[in-house]
């Protein structure tokens, strides 16, 4: 949907984007997937329901979140070659590529295992949160400017608004483990004693620092004539979920 959104601020031919929309929904449902497997924040339930390692085993976990990471490429590079979208299908790919990888979704994995049970300070969450949460929404939004063509100038604004949005999206995810809404197991991260907002901010504060960051992510979009409304919807969205 951000990506989408993102690319119908500037042309209208929606087709052209949703391979590549699709293609971000599978890699983001490997990485939940594999985040949820015993080695990693070992998670019984996603979204309310059965992790998939629970209900079909580790193996064909590992397995499935490896042939949606792989066939998320593979869509691309099909529609990219099939639509004719030359340079700007590689430069996507190129994007979601270094989001999901060791500038992005894998180091700060890495260093959100790292974390559990030290000490940390709000620099730290930063750093985990802008690589495991934020790249991935940064880059999705940024794809669909690429895609629709978009200029340096708008790619800049697009990329500073999914950027402070991600980083709402985790503090206010934090807090959500922290009551038990959205489908989470209650106090899940407390007990892994994992690095979170809602621990070193509390409640409040990490209201405060989420509402203040989707106000400055909205910011970005002030650039843009018009067609944000979508792009908006969501920023708001993001802090206002409850589950």
């Amino acid at each position: 949907i951000l990506l989408m959104a993102s690319y119908e601020i500037f042309r209208d031919d929606l087709e052209r984007a949703l391979p590549f929309a699709c293609a971000v929904e599978m890699l983001h449902t490997y990485s939940l997937i594999h985040d949820d497997l015993p080695a990693m924040d070992d998670d019984d339930f996603r979204r309310g329901k059965p992790a998939s390692h629970k209900k079909f085993g580790e193996a064909t976990a590992i397995l499935a979140g490896d042939a949606l990471l792989t066939e998320a490429f593979g869509l691309m590079a099909k529609a990219g070659y099939e639509l004719g979208l030359g340079s700007a299908a590689l430069a996507a790919m190129s994007e979601l590529g270094r989001a999901a990888g060791l500038g992005g979704l894998i180091s700060g994995q890495e260093a959100d295992l790292e974390s559990e049970g030290r000490p940390y300070a709000e620099k730290d969450l930063e750093y985990i949160s802008k690589l495991k949460t934020g790249s991935l929404i940064r880059a999705a939004v940024v794809m669909g400017g690429i895609l629709a063509e978009a200029t340096e100038s708008d790619l800049t604004a697009l990329s500073g608004f999914g950027e402070k949005i991600g980083l709402a999206f985790q503090i206010v995810d934090d807090m959500l483990d922290f009551q038990g809404g959205d489908g989470k197991e209650k106090g899940s991260d407390a007990r892994k004693k994992k690095a979170t907002y809602a621990a070193l901010l509390g409640l409040k504060g990490s209201e405060e620092r989420a509402q203040r960051l989707s106000e400055e992510g909205l910011s970005y979009l002030e650039i843009f004539s018009g067609r944000t409304e979508i792009l908006r919807e969501i920023a708001r969205y993001l802090v206002a979920r409850k589950g």
